[in-house]
């Protein structure tokens, strides 16, 4: 594809993302995407067949974006199992206390595709989990927790269940549960 081609790509991208996390896969018609994205519908069915296919493309595009932010974030990380979880769920808090914040995309689209267990994007937001959860249980091995990949499902619960509590409820208080919780869950013997 030629230069162009790539910037345009991008931006509907970009621009389905803000569009789906903002309102709804469902709600967002493409017209809503190619008016947005300043292009005309029929470029952005020439890159994207289907707006299942738009989906697909934006959930694969922001999995890869959402696993190197964790890296760099991974990478500030000092400490023990502990550190790890404070910072993790205070990060949660933070990001959760942004204004308009209305939870984790991935998690609500599926919440929204509850209906078609066949769609692709719920494959992707599985991958996507199961990446997140992969990293967890690599991060708690590397500061020697037993039975790492046990803690990371337990913790994957917690980052989970409290993300739904905060768009609940809007209180961070669920946030510091979840990390003392999670903190009992990396210290068993």
């Amino acid at each position: 594809m030629p230069r162009s081609a790539d910037a345009t790509r991008r931006r509907i991208l970009e621009t389905a993302y803000e569009l789906f996390y903002r309102r709804g896969f469902v709600r967002v018609g493409v017209d809503a995407v190619a008016e947005h994205a300043g292009i005309t519908k029929r470029t952005l069915y020439d890159h994207f067949g289907s707006k299942d296919a738009l989906l697909a493309a934006v959930l694969t595009f922001h999995h890869d974006l959402a696993l190197a932010r964790i890296e760099r974030w991974a990478a500030r990380l000092a400490g023990g199992a502990d550190a790890m979880i404070d910072a993790l769920f205070a990060d949660l808090a933070h990001w959760a206390a942004r204004p308009r914040w209305e939870g984790a995309g991935f998690t609500r689209l599926v919440m929204e595709l509850a209906d078609l267990p066949g769609h692709p994007a719920r494959a992707i937001a599985r991958r996507h989990k199961a990446a997140i959860e992969q990293w967890l249980a690599e991060q708690l091995a590397m500061r020697r927790t037993r039975d790492p990949r046990d803690r990371a499902r337990e913790v994957m619960l917690l980052l989970e269940g409290s993300l739904a509590l905060l768009l609940i409820h809007g209180d961070r208080g669920y946030a510091d549960a979840a990390a003392r919780a999670a903190k009992r869950l990396v210290r068993r013997r």
